[in-house]
């Protein structure tokens, strides 16, 4: 099965973004070795340049490094969700403290691994990204089914969110998250259940990205995210909405 799995991820293009040119050779020589066709850029703006400006320049990963000349990881990043691209980001980053990998979180990386790291472990996260990418992909091509919860509407096929029939702008994960809740009201759900069922077995990270996406979700759905009163959080056990 994970011989299939990883065959299945070959011909993968991932975007590196490192200015060290010995961990930027040293992980793209590694990618390459698993079958992932690597493009490197060793800036940020080049690499922003790359993604933003020509439509045939779809990755299937971006990893980045915090630290960039020109335009560092964070605000690379923050630019790139700014587009409406929500291709998998990884940052590294020698920063290990929580606030620091909160922050890469907030700006609408995926997850975050810390140097010095493991090349089998990047391998590892890299595929699980690609693969929960793709997986997210499919799982939107389904007949149309329309949730409501009150003044919410959530169009399945189209993955479109109303509120209001106010449109609502949702990332794939904010939005699959959402449909957990709104199909299991007044459910309680746990940050590890969460991640289990939205971002699947095979995540590497931790429950900080659950907090995250529901606080993203709080400042776009509720008219005061600080009080909410559709998705609420119940101390000690998790989250439930209504």
């Amino acid at each position: 099965m994970a011989i299939k799995d990883h065959k299945s991820l070959q011909d993968s293009r991932i975007l590196l973004v490192e200015d060290d040119k010995s961990i930027r050779l040293t992980v793209s020589e590694t990618l390459t070795s698993e079958g992932f066709r690597v493009l490197s850029f060793k800036d940020g703006l080049t690499a922003l340049d790359f993604i933003t400006n020509d439509s045939k320049n779809d990755v299937d990963l971006i990893i980045l490094d915090l630290m960039l000349p020109g335009l560092n990881g964070l605000e690379l990043c923050r630019k790139i969700r700014n587009e409406e691209n929500y291709t998998p980001i990884l940052i590294l980053s020698a920063k290990d403290n929580e606030s620091d990998r909160v922050l890469g979180l907030e700006v609408g990386a995926d997850d975050y691994l810390t140097k010095p790291f493991g090349l089998n472990e990047l391998i590892a996260r890299s595929r699980a990204l690609i693969r929960r990418s793709k997986r997210n992909k499919k799982y939107f091509d389904k007949t149309q089914t329309i949730i409501e919860f009150n003044h919410i509407k959530m169009f399945l096929e189209e993955c479109r969110v109303t509120s209001f029939d106010r449109e609502i702008t949702l990332s794939p994960k904010e939005f699959k998250l959402l449909e957990l809740f709104m199909k299991t009201p007044k459910r309680v759900w746990s940050r590890d259940l969460i991640l289990e069922k939205i971002w699947e077995i095979d995540f590497i990270g931790d429950t900080k990205t659950v907090d995250v996406h529901v606080r993203w979700l709080r400042e776009k759905l509720e008219e005061d995210p600080s009080a909410p009163k559709l998705l609420k959080t119940v101390r000690g056990f998790g989250y439930k909405f209504g």
